[in-house]
């Protein structure tokens, strides 16, 4: 029988039948659920995109702007954690050869990244094959990184701040390990942290080699991966069952805790998770951002991911940001209490006026900001809209649908009333806009939904309380975190990788503790204060 116009190329993705005990599974891409069947939206190919087209307009809100504000839409959670789940994401995967427009074959996709928390997009390939990220000054042991042009504009806690080394054409695109670090104003002074890190580290420790100070920035991030960002974004229930705790307080950190991820020889990225669970951070991102305290006519921070109405500038990258956008980072995490309400002018705040606040990552659900619903053409093509971006990828992945993953862990599925799109405040009318999921194309959805879909949507059960100080007081949010299905894939892709690590602190040694615990804590927030130089009350 010969293949019609729509029908899947090749019929289907090459070695997707395999056995489950396939050794083509120990490749750098593969399967966490290899026996479950993928989902199906359509009869063909061009109905299956209509489908996925109507769901992703469901999944995009209504106009938004940057808030200076309060937001219903808050977590809760540090918006600092975004780009960090971003940075990680740059970390462990780069398949520059995978397509949108076909279906793709797993056994051909390359991961130009090692699938290690390894810090391979801050290092590069190392000092003695790309000399020009590193200085070394006279004497000493170790290479420092270069930093770029000073910048400006958040005195009090980031003087010290630096654009990251660029190329001298225009337009200046920063010279770092991985060019994925320079996609945004946020993420690419996050990368200038780890660079500040390293060097203070090496300051710090003026005996000892590069490896040594390599190794040092490493383990304390791999230590924030395990103590602060997956338990910021993991439902309690969830996570306690991969990483419980000791008898002494501290994770245990064991492959029998892990359910379902288990590569043979070396660690393995799942596509369950880089096509679908991880793509949970999209759904946290702000329509903008304010970077710091700095106003005027030419000067305002207050900006957009992408440019938007009256404002000049936005946030994208791959260019030379202006000298007054330094990031306070108390913007962005808990350093200190800001204010949360309105309009705040106390005789000892150091950040008077309404912006003096905390901004916060929205909430993980199946709503995302207007904006990411038609990305700019410099970033991408058709299709122009991140939801149905995601949705395209994990349908060309093969991807089993988000009922049959919760079947094959041995967990009930969400009902079609739990399966639903629109934004998870809790308030009235939010809850009125709610959209069955399966009410979309025709019903194609029902029991059917796609993975990534579903691990937004079972966040609406899985709500825990954050409470955060700020001027005013404590404020406590319910925020909507990764249930049974998405913190399962999340939490065993992250301990199962550091586990299949010979080279990570779990295991070289799993007894180790960060040097640079303020309080005896260290998360992201003390990280970054270290990199800073800040001390937290």
């Amino acid at each position: 029988m010969q293949p019609t116009k729509n029908s899947r190329p090749h019929g289907g993705v090459r070695g997707a039948n395999l056995s489950r005990s396939s050794v083509l599974f120990a490749g750098p891409f593969g399967r966490m659920f290899r026996a479950v069947p993928a989902a199906d939206f359509g009869s063909t190919d061009a109905e299956t995109i209509d489908n996925l087209k109507e769901l992703a307009k469901g999944m995009i809100a209504g106009d938004d702007e940057p808030k200076d504000g309060p937001d219903s839409e808050e977590s809760g959670i540090p918006s600092a954690f975004t780009y960090f789940g971003q940075f990680i994401d740059h970390d462990l995967t780069f398949d520059p050869a995978s397509s949108l427009q076909k279906q793709n074959d797993l056994d051909a996709l390359v991961d130009y990244r090692t699938p290690r928390f390894d810090l391979d997009n801050v290092y590069g390939r190392g000092p003695d094959d790309q000399p020009y990220l590193y200085t070394k000054p006279a004497g000493a042991k170790a290479e420092r990184f270069v930093l770029g042009k000073p910048l400006t504009g958040a005195p009090e806690v980031n003087s010290g701040a630096h654009d990251l080394q660029r190329n001298a054409q225009t337009p200046k695109r920063a010279l770092i390990g991985d060019p994925r670090n320079d996609e945004n104003v946020i993420v690419s002074q996050l990368q200038g942290l780890f660079h500040r890190l390293h060097n203070r580290i090496a300051d710090d420790n003026p005996t000892w080699p590069f490896a040594k100070v390599q190794q040092s920035v490493r383990f304390h991030y791999q230590w924030v991966l395990l103590h602060d960002f997956l338990p910021t974004l993991i439902a309690a229930k969830v996570l306690d069952e991969i990483l419980p705790k000791a008898d002494d307080g501290g994770l245990v950190v064991e492959k029998k805790n892990l359910k379902f991820f288990h590569p043979k020889d070396e660690g393995f990225m799942p596509l369950e998770f880089s096509s679908a669970a991880y793509r949970f951070g999209h759904s946290m991102i702000r329509p903008g951002y304010r970077l710091n305290s700095t106003d005027g006519p030419h000067t305002d921070t207050l900006l957009p991911i992408f440019r938007f109405g009256a404002h000049q500038k936005d946030l994208r990258g791959f260019q030379e940001p202006l000298d007054g956008w330094a990031i306070d980072w108390r913007r962005f995490i808990d350093l200190e209490p800001l204010a949360y309400g309105g309009p705040v002018d106390k005789p000892d705040s150091k950040m008077p006026g309404n912006k003096a606040r905390l901004q916060l990552a929205y909430r993980i659900d199946t709503s995302l900001t207007n904006p990411l619903g038609k990305l700019p053409e410099s970033i991408a093509f058709d299709p122009s809209s991140l939801a149905l971006r995601n949705l395209e990828r994990g349908w060309r992945m093969r991807l089993p649908s988000g009922q049959d993953v919760a079947r094959a862990m041995g967990v009930p599925p969400l009902t079609e009333e739990q399966l639903v799109l629109g934004k998870f405040t809790g308030t009235g009318d939010d809850t009125k806009a709610f959209i069955p999921i399966g009410s979309l194309g025709g019903g194609v959805f029902k029991d059917n939904c796609p993975l990534w879909t579903y691990v937004l949507a079972e966040t609406q059960q899985f709500q825990e309380d954050i409470t955060l100080k700020t001027t005013d007081g404590d404020k406590t949010f319910h925020a909507p975190k990764l249930g049974e299905v998405g913190g399962r894939i999340v939490g065993e892709t992250f301990v199962g990788l550091l586990l299949a690590d010979s080279s990570s602190y779990v295991s070289l040694d799993p007894r180790w503790k960060p040097e640079y615990m303020q309080h005896g804590v260290f998360g992201l927030r003390e990280l970054i204060a270290t990199a800073l130089g800040f001390t937290i009350a």
